[in-house]
Order: structure tokens, then sequence, then C-alpha cells
């Protein structure tokens, strides 16, 4: 064997082949089940977004508490501060990335969690912001914007509808 090979598990994560997924263990009903199995040994980010109207000090206080109580359930997190209310935590295995955010989402100060497009509200949202799995607003509002296309003049590709004289 040569010496400059490189081991399988020393392979940046883009070079390693994807681990067999055991369809057995997805339940039809649950669509996350899949999610859960195919970011199963990927690194997988999720954006959390501190209630009220704290301070980047004070976001760095409160999601430092949770990052350490995952730390000792476990969980590898890394924690990044992108916001006076917004952190990104960084999972090494994102199929633990579902138990974080029932976690996540169970804090008091947590106003919510967005986790592969999908926005999960915390105990710390305002009532009327508390819509279960509210898409991105900007996939909502493209999806408006292909709506009022499509109701609008129908377009097709010819370059004019009748012929013109000039």
């Amino acid at each position: 064997q040569k010496d400059d090979d490189i081991e399988e598990g020393d392979l940046p994560e883009h070079k390693r082949p994807p681990a067999p997924i055991d369809f057995s263990k997805i339940d039809p009903g649950k669509p996350e089940s899949i999610l859960k199995l195919t970011k199963k040994g990927k690194t997988l980010m999720m954006f959390v977004t501190v209630s009220g109207n704290p301070t980047e000090k004070e976001t760095e206080e409160i999601t430092s508490l949770w990052q350490g109580s995952l730390f000792n359930a476990n969980y590898d997190v890394q924690r990044f501060i992108v916001g006076s209310n917004r952190a990104i935590f960084m999972l090494r295995d994102g199929g633990y990335a579902w138990e974080i955010k029932d976690f996540l989402i169970n804090q008091e100060r947590c106003a919510d969690v967005t986790l592969e497009g999908q926005v999960y509200p915390g105990k710390g949202a305002d009532k009327n912001e508390k819509v279960k799995n509210k898409t991105k607003p900007e996939k909502a509002k493209k999806k408006k914007d292909a709506e009022k296309k499509s109701n609008g003049v129908k377009e097709d590709n010819r370059a004019t509808n009748q012929r013109e004289e000039l």
C-alpha cells in the first residue's frame, strides 16, 4: 500500500461514500425520518432565533447555556452568533438534528429554529407567529410571485401574438 494513500475516515466529507440507508427504518408517515437517515454522518447547520429583543451579548449567553446543555447530553454542537438575536448551531452528525431541534424549541427564550428550510416555532415565539412548520418567507414570496404571473396574462414563446404590419 502506498504511503500517500488517505484512509477513508480521514477523507473530507464530500469525498466520503454516503452511509447506506436502511429503508426498513423509514416511516412513510413521517418525512422527517427520511431526512434523519439521509443526513446521518453529514455536517448540518440550523438557525436559532432568541425571543425578545436581546443584545448580541445576551444572545451569546443564552445560546451558550443551550450549547452547554447539549454538550452535557453528548451532542457535538458548535455555535456561531450571526446577529443580535440569531445563532447558527453546526452539528457534525445531522442525524441528531431533529432531537436537538426538539430540545431547542422547548426552551423559554427560543423564538424559532430553522432546519432544512422548515421553521419550527419555539416556546418564546409570539402568539401570532406560532404557525406550525411555516416555510421560509423567501420561498413563500417566490410562490406568490409565480402565482401572480400564472394568473396574469398568459405568455408563450412567440415574439408576437399576431403578425403586425409595419
